[in-house]
C-alpha cells in the first residue's frame, strides 16, 4: 500500500507533560480475569462473576453506577450449545440482575440507566422490564441525546446477488408506549451495492458495525463488511454526515487491529489501514488520521501498527511492530512497542522498552489520572498479561494489576 505522507522517526528529549491529576484511588474500572469479570474501585480488586464465561468486554452505564456484560451459559432450548444472558451489575449494592436469557450486543443509553440489547429483535430494558422496539437490525447505536437509534439492517442474498445495507433512524418516546414494532423507522441511507477506495479493491456492502458518532454529532463512522468469511481480509471505513447527505469510503481496514476512534473532543479519526489477516504477515497496517477534509499517514516504513489511543485532540500513542512475514510458532512474532504520535508537530517518539519475551499491547488513556496504561504480555494471544501505567510520555512506568485479559474504565 502506498503511503500519502510519511512521518520520519524524530527522537526528541521532551513531549508535552500533561497537567496534574487526581488520586488514582478514585479510578472505576472493570476487567476480564480468567473470564471472570473483576472490578477495581478504591485501589481494590474485587471479582464479580465465577462462571468463567465473559463473552466481551463490559460496560459503564453513563453515571458509572452499572455494568453491563454478557455470559455465555447452556443453551434453555439446545442440547449441547450455548446461549448468552445479557446481565447488569450494580457497584454500590453489588446487586446482580439477568435483564434477558438471550441476548448480545448491550449498550446504555446516553442519558439514563437503561440498556438496549438484540436478541433477533432490538429492546431497551429499564432494568425492570423490556420493550420490543424494532425488527430486522443487524447493529445499531443510540442517538446522542438518547431520543432513539441509528438502525442498520443487513443485506440478504436474492437471486440477482447480494442486496446491500441500509441504515434507518427510530425515535422513542420517554416511556417507550405506543411503539410500532414493524416500521415506525425513516430511511437514513441505502449503501451501494459495492464500494471501494478503488475499482481493484470493491467489496459488497453486506453488513455496517461500529457505528460511532463524533464529538460534535455531525458526522457518523462505521465499518461496511462483506460476507463473513471475506470480512477476515477486507472491510471499508465509511462516514456519513449526521443527515445522511454525504457519504464517503476512507480505507480499507481489517477487524482483528484497533477499533477506528474519534479523537476526545474534534471531528478527527484515527484508523490503522490495510487489508489482509494478521496470519498474512504483520505488514501494511497504517495509522491514520482523517480531519474532515484532511488526511495524513504516520507509519514509517518497515513497521505495522496494531493498536492506539487518543491522547489529546493532536497526540496518540500506537502500539507499534517491525513488519514480518507471520509464523504459527508464536515465539517468533515481533513484540510492539508503544510509540508516540505528535500529529500536529510532525513527532514521533519511542516511549516504552519491555523486557526480552514481552510486547506492550493495547494503549489506553486515563482522563481523570492523565495516566496512560497498556497491557504487557508475551504474545498476541497471551491472556495473562499485566496492566502497566506511566506518564503519557513513558516515565514512570510501574506494573498495577497482573492477569488481566482485558479493562475497561470508566471515564
Amino acid at each position: 500500500m502506498k503511503r500519502a505522507l510519511f512521518l520520519t522517526l524524530t527522537f526528541v528529549l521532551l513531549l508535552p507533560r500533561a497537567p496534574l491529576a487526581v488520586s488514582e484511588d478514585v479510578v472505576k474500572a472493570a476487567f476480564i480475569r480468567e473470564g471472570n469479570l473483576w472490578i477495581l474501585l478504591n485501589g481494590q480488586e474485587k471479582q464479580v462473576t465465577e462462571s468463567a464465561g465473559l463473552l466481551s468486554k463490559p460496560q459503564w452505564s453513563k453515571d458509572g453506577k452499572w455494568l453491563a456484560y454478557q455470559v455465555a451459559v447452556p443453551a434453555k432450548y439446545q442440547e449441547d450449545k450455548t446461549q448468552s444472558e445479557v446481565w447488569v451489575y450494580n457497584i454500590d449494592s453489588n446487586e446482580k440482575k439477568k435483564v434477558f436469557y438471550n441476548g448480545y450486543s448491550p449498550k446504555w443509553a446516553p442519558d439514563k440507566n437503561h440498556l438496549a440489547f438484540g436478541n433477533g429483535i432490538l429492546n431497551i430494558s429499564d432494568l425492570n422490564q423490556f420493550y420490543n422496539i424494532a425488527t430486522g437490525v443487524s447493529d445499531y447505536t443510540w442517538i446522542p441525546d438518547g431520543t432513539g437509534f441509528l438502525l442498520s439492517s443487513s443485506g440478504t442474498l436474492r437471486p440477482d446477488g447480494w442486496s446491500s445495507a441500509s441504515l434507518f433512524t427510530k425515535h422513542v418516546n420517554h416511556h417507550y408506549k405506543d411503539i410500532v414494532l414493524f416500521g415506525g423507522v425513516e430511511p437514513f441511507f441505502t449503501l451501494p451495492r459495492e464500494i471501494g477506495t478503488t475499482v481493484k479493491n470493491k467489496l459488497i456492502a453486506v453488513y455496517t458495525e461500529q457505528l460511532t458518532y463524533s464529538p460534535s454529532g455531525k458526522w457518523i463512522s462505521f465499518i461496511v463488511s462483506p460476507t463473513a468469511s471475506w470480512s477476515m481480509d477486507s472491510n471499508m471505513l465509511c462516514v456519513i454526515n449526521s443527515d445522511g447527505k454525504k457519504f464517503e469510503v476512507l480505507d480499507e481496514v481489517i477487524l482483528q487491529v484497533g477499533k477506528p476512534k474519534w479523537a476526545p473532543s474534534t471531528d478527527t479519526i484515527a484508523f490503522i489501514a490495510g487489508g489482509g489477516r494478521i496470519v498474512f504477515g504483520f505488514k501494511d497496517k497504517d495509522l491514520k488520521t482523517r480531519e474532515m477534509p484532511v488526511s495524513g499517514t504516520f507509519t514509517p516504513a518497515n513497521y505495522a501498527d496494531l493498536d492506539f489511543s487518543w491522547i489529546t485532540n493532536k497526540l496518540l500513542v500506537v502500539s507499534r511492530i517491525k513488519e514480518q512475514e507471520w509464523s504459527n510458532d508464536f515465539s517468533k512474532h515481533p513484540l510492539p512497542m508503544l510509540y508516540s504520535v505528535d500529529i500536529a508537530k510532525n513527532r514521533q517518539l519511542k516511549i516504552t522498552n519491555p523486557p526480552k519475551g514481552y510486547g506492550d499491547y493495547s494503549p489506553q488513556f486515563i482522563q481523570s489520572t492523565k495516566k496512560l496504561v497498556w497491557l504487557r504480555g508475551s504474545s498476541l494471544i497471551d491472556s495473562k498479561r499485566d496492566l502497566w501505567k506511566a506518564n503519557v510520555d513513558g516515565t514512570e512506568a510501574t506494573k498495577w494489576l497482573q492477569n488481566v485479559e482485558d479493562i475497561v474504565f470508566y471515564q
